[in-house]
């Protein structure tokens, strides 16, 4: 069974929007929702970036779906203060709530004024978050020195069951990593090797829980306008780490990504006017093991991407040959024709 949701892009929308587009969305079938945690946007042309924290209560409290939110605890947040957020959401909301942890970029992460660090110790001092946030979730008190410090922190907040902590890979490699500490994985539309490499990779390592997947994809029913879409919101993102982990400034961003084109924009966000082609692009993540599937529209106006995509693409996924169904259950399809390709860096990954 293959749920499928949508991703709430603070950066590029309203958090206001951002709640009616998602009670939209479950309205006309979706299954779920993710949100992301940034401080900036990846370009001036996206031009927002709300609290993800303030907007869970809200969009949770507006809808009925389960949520997920893509977080780095560690730098821009204390991993106490971390625990103490995931926590409470999961109180408020029993059952309908994960959140991603990745080691963060530092375009959100340069406000502390503290150093970025290398990638590998941006690692140790996530696997340290973990740790604390698990004791935490225990009802522990923890103290601990280390790449964090926490002197006698104690969540008097609680939710029933511990949330489930998930890890956000790019690679491989990461995704191995990942299996040690995560309650399932989460990842971002690519070649198919890659995905089926990094699905492979969290399993083998005894990876447990769902594989989850964030798909890029611009729509609109002319082709040029789902590519001028995507080419304006997206070009900043089409960077390989680590400049996608580096960069740290919005300015940077839009300077580096002056002159991409929009062909190089398709090698990182699903561009077609063709609802059968996005209905077969899914169709390949389903076939390659991934359980959650949350579309991100690349652009700032949802309406139409939800009313189309739940009326005419999710149903060719979820509904049984020649029966009616809902959006957001079962999938099976033909495999595509054309692979779908992605940039290289998820957010937080």
């Amino acid at each position: 069974m293959t749920l499928f949701g949508i991703h709430a892009s603070h950066e590029q929308i309203a958090p206001g929007e951002l709640v009616r587009a998602v009670a939209l969305a479950e309205r006309a079938g979706f299954g779920a929702a993710m949100s992301s945690d940034h401080f900036s946007p990846w370009s001036a042309r996206q031009g927002e970036s709300g609290f993800a924290w303030t907007w869970l209560g809200a969009a949770m409290q507006a809808t009925d779906l389960p949520f997920g939110v893509v977080t780095a605890p560690g730098q821009r947040y204390h991993p106490a203060i971390s625990a103490q957020a995931i926590a409470t959401v999961a109180a408020m909301f029993p059952g309908r709530f994960w959140a991603a942890l990745g080691t963060g970029e530092a375009s959100n992460e340069h406000i502390t004024g503290d150093p970025w660090p290398a990638k590998p110790v941006r690692a140790a001092r996530l696997r340290e978050c973990v740790d604390v946030l698990r004791a935490l979730f225990a009802g522990e008190e923890v103290t601990h020195h280390g790449l964090v410090t926490v002197d006698r922190a104690r969540l008097w907040t609680l939710p029933a069951d511990p949330p489930a902590l998930v890890g956000a890979a790019v690679s491989p490699e990461t995704a191995a990593w990942c299996a040690a500490w995560a309650d399932g994985l989460i990842t971002v539309n690519g070649p198919e090797e890659r995905l089926r490499a990094v699905a492979d990779a969290y399993r083998d390592a005894g990876g447990r829980g769902p594989l989850r997947l964030q798909v890029h994809l611009s729509y609109a029913p002319d082709a040029g306008e789902a590519t001028r879409i995507a080419h304006d919101q997206w070009r900043s993102n089409v960077f390989a780490p680590p400049a996608c982990w580096d960069i740290d400034h919005v300015d940077t961003f839009d300077a580096v990504s002056a002159h991409v084109p929009p062909e190089v924009v398709a090698e990182s966000v699903n561009i077609s006017s063709d609802l059968g082609w996005h209905a077969e692009q899914l169709a390949r993540y389903i076939e390659l093991g991934y359980e959650e599937i949350f579309l991100h529209h690349v652009g700032q106006h949802l309406d139409e991407f939800i009313e189309v995509f739940a009326g005419s693409v999710l149903p060719q996924l979820t509904d049984p040959p020649g029966t009616p169904g809902s959006p957001g259950t079962a999938a099976t399809r033909p495999t595509a024709q054309r692979p779908a390709v992605a940039r290289a860096g998820a957010a937080h990954a």
